[in-house]
């Protein structure tokens, strides 16, 4: 039970046709609401999920002394497409390659103003894929996303974040299970295994390793039983399908749609908050230095953290979760 109000449900988008051409058959969003919509319908946060998040999964992050306030802001979590809760990969007929970042970011659009005649949003607010989705809102809807707050995310997949998806598409595609384009006989158990010890070496930083945190912070006892319980069996739940699909939406993100990024950084009307981790291996601070030069209103605030990725998602790390907060409520009120 929390002190405010929760509600949840399945958005039906209908027949849902995709940037990159072909159809989303019998489309459907997941969600989940925290807070209470003022009479303006202007206290709005979009906080969408990351690779494999579910609404259920991020809510960590919502409460009266938490990142996102639900006693002041009306919070919507809308599921990514894949992630399990919304139509995805694993459970749609010719789901079609790619669905990328705009085609989930319009889907929410529809399920904020036809559910709730939501036409304006006070934030859009994500942690990784979560960030990019932010990032599109404020390109896609210039004019109405006052504050975009992207952390651990960037404007367009790098080089350096491909090669690391290639990595996990191609591991995947090695499996016997493997029938071609993202799709499985059945679980195949060793690439998904090989998929969580690939992940365990990006999404915490080197320094996290030489610093003995997974031990010391996370309470494993060795280096082994970390990787088998907190990134093998983590995978081990994810359908194959969707961690493939959710990557090919990763790997080809980017706000301008194959274009110029600098205009459509631009573009962007809404004053962004760019918060990086010090030691993100996937979305560097570099990245979003030269994507602040393009904006109109930004500011660049990176996480003082050897927490790697993980610092932009500080359940559990004290000094990154304070550090975040602060940043993020302090944007949204000023």
């Amino acid at each position: 039970m929390t002190g405010w109000p929760v509600q949840e449900g399945v958005f039906e988008l209908g027949d849902l046709s995709v940037e990159g051409g072909g159809v989303i058959r019998n489309a459907r969003l997941g969600w989940q609401t925290h807070g209470t919509l003022n009479a303006a319908r202007d206290n709005v946060i979009v906080y969408p999920t990351s690779y494999t998040a579910t609404h259920e999964g991020q809510n960590w992050a919502i409460g009266p002394d938490g990142i996102l306030d639900p006693t002041r802001w009306f919070i919507v979590i809308p599921d990514m497409f894949s992630n399990g809760v919304s139509s995805g990969a694993a459970d749609t007929p010719d789901y079609p390659a790619p669905v990328t970042v705009a085609d989930n970011v319009r889907a929410q659009e529809r399920l904020l103003r036809e559910v709730w005649g939501i036409k304006r949003v006070a934030a859009a607010y994500g942690f990784s894929m979560g960030a990019m989705q932010a990032y599109h809102w404020a390109a896609l809807f210039p004019e109405r996303v006052e504050r975009a707050i992207v952390v651990c995310g960037s404007a367009r997949t790098a080089p350096h974040n491909k090669v690391f998806l290639s990595g996990l598409l191609r591991t995947l595609e090695a499996a016997p299970e493997h029938l071609g384009n993202g799709r499985f006989s059945g679980v195949p158990h060793a690439a998904l295994k090989a998929f969580g010890h690939i992940y365990a070496g990006w999404g915490l930083s080197q320094d996290f390793y030489r610093a003995d945190l997974y031990r010391t912070a996370l309470g494993a006892p060795d280096l082994e039983t970390y990787l088998r319980t907190d990134w093998e069996a983590g995978f081990a739940r994810c359908d194959a399908a969707n961690l493939y699909a959710q990557a090919l939406t990763w790997y080809h993100g980017d706000l301008s749609g194959g274009g110029d990024l600098a205009a459509a950084l631009s573009a962007i009307q809404a004053r962004v908050l760019l918060l990086p981790g010090d030691t993100d291996l996937y979305f560097r601070v570099a990245d979003n230095a030269a994507e602040l030069e393009c904006l109109r209103h930004g500011e660049l605030r990176p996480i003082p953290s050897i927490w790697g990725h993980r610092a932009g998602a500080p359940a559990g790390i004290p000094d990154d979760l304070a550090f975040q907060t602060a940043a993020v409520r302090a944007w949204l009120e000023s």
